[in-house]
């Protein structure tokens, strides 16, 4: 299959066989993927993005089921962004923690942290075999665009705070996409997952960049649904990114 996203550049999409869904163990799903091969697939991410596309690693790919169509791109526009009340609460209840923006390269303190987060978080899941390597080829991948947004408490004079959560942020220049935050899983209370997307609509915002993509939202899913209490959010349809009303439902355009 061929894309056209510029009239003098054909790209090519492959479809994936069937695979056990991530997201429904009862169901099986397809994607459509950039080729893989293509040596100006980093320079073209940007675009697939805005095509409601994703990252994994190298790999960009995008849902394409044939009887399924529960995952929804979803991006926020933050310059019109206002937090929650609750939101405002996970804010003041982090105001003590510290935030700062890196090159995406792993260390050793970091690994721990993952490993710590994937052993409660993904037990016997999969995920909680992962080595170095596969942190390195799930998180960063060969590109550039990729930057580690740090979450730790406050430092001392000498030494840097505790390290916290991990926000594998994507950096364009249109947008940010928010590819995986991992965090301390004893920190519970602090709600480090709302916290981090907080922080990198707060990044977005200093850089003048009118989104952040959050990836997929599906409806009803416990783990994927929390993406609708970002207001307001706009969801992509295949043709075109419309505002979704606070049912969850992209709005329609008369």
């Amino acid at each position: 299959m061929a894309l056209q996203g510029n009239p003098n550049e054909e790209l090519r999409l492959f479809q994936t066989g069937e695979h056990p869904c991530g997201y429904w163990p009862d169901r099986q799903a397809r994607d459509l993927v950039l080729d893989p091969q293509d040596d100006r697939l980093g320079a073209l991410y940007p675009m697939a993005l805005g095509w409601g596309f994703r990252r994994s690693g190298d790999l960009v790919y995008r849902p394409h089921c044939a009887q399924c169509r529960a995952c929804v791109p979803v991006r926020i526009p933050v310059a019109r962004f206002s937090p929650d009340r609750s939101q405002r609460r996970c804010l003041a209840r982090n105001a003590d923690l510290e935030c700062r923006v890196l090159p995406a390269e792993r260390n050793e303190e970091h690994f721990a942290l993952y490993q710590r987060y994937l052993d409660r978080r993904h037990a016997n899941g999969g995920m909680d075999k992962q080595g170095p390597h596969e942190f390195d080829r799930f998180l960063i991948g060969s590109w550039p665009h990729s930057r580690f947004l740090e979450v730790r408490t406050a430092r001392s004079a000498d030494t840097p705070g505790r390290l916290l959560a991990v926000a594998v942020t994507d950096v364009t220049d249109t947008a940010l996409s928010a590819v995986y935050t991992f965090f301390d899983p004893e920190q519970q209370h602090r709600s480090l997952g709302t916290y981090a997307i907080l922080q990198q609509i707060a990044w977005a915002q200093r850089q003048s960049l009118p989104h952040l993509y959050l990836g997929y939202w599906i409806e009803g899913h416990q783990k994927m649904d929390y993406k609708r209490r970002y207001r307001p959010l706009e969801a992509y349809d295949g043709r075109r990114w419309q505002l979704m009303e606070d049912t969850g439902k992209p709005r329609s355009r008369q």
